[in-house]
């Protein structure tokens, strides 16, 4: 698959460019393989490209200089980030991690700027992505203090199907109890026992490496 078909397929705002800005967007954007478990841009890097998720998963954290760690959320394939770094014209403010080997695609920071110039279409797309990129983090700001462990891995899987952020036609997800439990921040042990519960709840399947949604609304709402 060349950078174009890879862009038609996980880069929504792709097809709202012109002809002769999908040109410079193929030119100037990169794919990277990356591994398990490295660190894709470092907190206090230069923000010099905007970052889509091409095929895998990667979280984006932040620690301290004590070495602890928190997830602020999970991105999987069809996600783009980091454009508010990118706009605030700042070094990043936290790490995006690969949590399984990922194809990883850096659009240049010159040509984002560019788009921003003389797209309209972009504008618009980049503004509700920006709108509900605040709502997410509210939302986990509210969630992360005030539910339950069940209802946090509910949040956690019903954030990486939000169709703004993460558009695909599959609600099916690969990712391991592991992964879950890195999003949400609790033990793989626990994350086991409220996915159980919520597969009870006919809300989701558990599958082999993976996650099957049956109920998006629901998952949204449990523990409410």
């Amino acid at each position: 698959m060349n950078i174009v078909q890879m862009l038609q397929t996980h880069a929504a705002w792709f097809d709202l460019l012109d002809a002769d800005q999908q040109a410079r967007v193929a030119r100037d954007t990169t794919p990277a393989t990356i591994p398990a478990g490295t660190i894709v841009e470092h907190k206090g890097g230069v923000a010099d490209a905007w970052i889509g998720v091409l095929e895998g998963l990667i979280k984006v954290s932040v620690s301290n200089a004590d070495g602890k760690m928190a997830s602020l959320t999970g991105v999987p394939a069809g996600g783009w980030i980091g454009e508010g770094s990118l706009l605030k014209h700042e070094a990043r403010k936290y790490d995006v991690v690969a949590l399984r080997h990922s194809t990883i695609a850096r659009l240049r920071g010159d040509t984002f700027y560019w788009l921003l110039d003389n797209s309209i279409p972009f504008n618009r797309y980049l503004l509700h992505q920006l709108n509900e990129r605040v709502a997410q983090f509210i939302g986990k700001a509210e969630y992360d203090r005030l539910l339950a462990p069940d209802a946090r891995v509910a949040r956690c899987l019903a954030e990486l199907f939000n169709p703004l952020l993460y558009p695909s036609d599959s609600m099916r997800l690969e990712i391991t109890q592991e992964e879950i439990g890195y999003l949400a921040r609790i033990s793989r042990q626990r994350t086991n026992r409220a996915l159980r519960t919520l597969e009870a709840a006919s809300l989701l399947k558990v599958e082999y490496g993976a996650v099957q949604v049956l109920d998006l609304e629901g998952l949204k709402h449990y523990g409410l």
